[in-house]
């Protein structure tokens, strides 16, 4: 993932600058704290565990338009992430509806679940600086699947702190979101 300034500037971007920007390709990019980050392509690994769990979670009852895939959310005034998976809440599905932009501002309600699935080289960023975002934001439970390492991370929000349980081989998943999930961490790691 390759950090840029904004092209047509050495000023960092604002948030409205970063929704008004276009540099002509279908790049996509996050915000942080007014850096423009390069989103590169997802390995194919990383693609076919997202839509797995999109499929998945969408087989266990939840309606389509609280599942999104790419949506970005404004976790503070300067960064912008967007996230692999989003399972929102029924009130930001409505809230959200009809919008322009797939975006969720601070001012909505925050979103159920966040899938991160972390790509080469990119952990820290997922198990560190997102964690302390969606943690200021709110959101109830954050998930970090990591090919790489072969383990998947819940991180659920309990008395104003996230709690974290790690996953590894077989191990059957539990969530506070999903009571009833019947999902191992091999099924997840390998996307089916």
């Amino acid at each position: 993932m390759t950090i840029i300034l904004a092209k047509s500037t050495s000023q960092l971007m604002t948030l409205e600058e970063f929704f008004n920007y276009d540099d002509g390709t279908d790049a996509m990019y996050e915000l942080e704290d007014g850096m423009l980050i390069d989103m590169t392509a997802e390995s194919e690994i990383n693609r076919r565990i997202a839509s797995f769990l999109f499929i998945y979670f969408s087989q266990q009852g939840i309606p389509a338009d609280r599942l999104s895939m790419k949506t970005e959310i404004v976790t503070t005034g300067s960064r912008l992430r967007v996230p692999d998976l989003v399972v929102l809440s029924e009130e930001l599905s409505n809230v959200i509806k009809g919008a322009k932009r797939s975006t969720i501002m601070p001012d909505m309600p925050p979103p159920l679940l966040v899938v991160e699935v972390v790509s080469p080289n990119q952990g820290s960023r997922d198990y560190r600086y997102k964690r302390s975002e969606y943690a200021a934001r709110g959101i109830f439970e954050y998930w970090i699947i990591d090919p790489i390492q072969k383990k998947v991370t819940i991180l659920a929000w309990i008395d104003g702190f996230y709690e974290e349980k790690v996953y590894t081989e077989a191990s059957s998943i539990a969530s506070m979101v999903f009571a009833n999930l019947n999902l191992s961490t091999t099924q997840i790691l390998q996307g089916y």
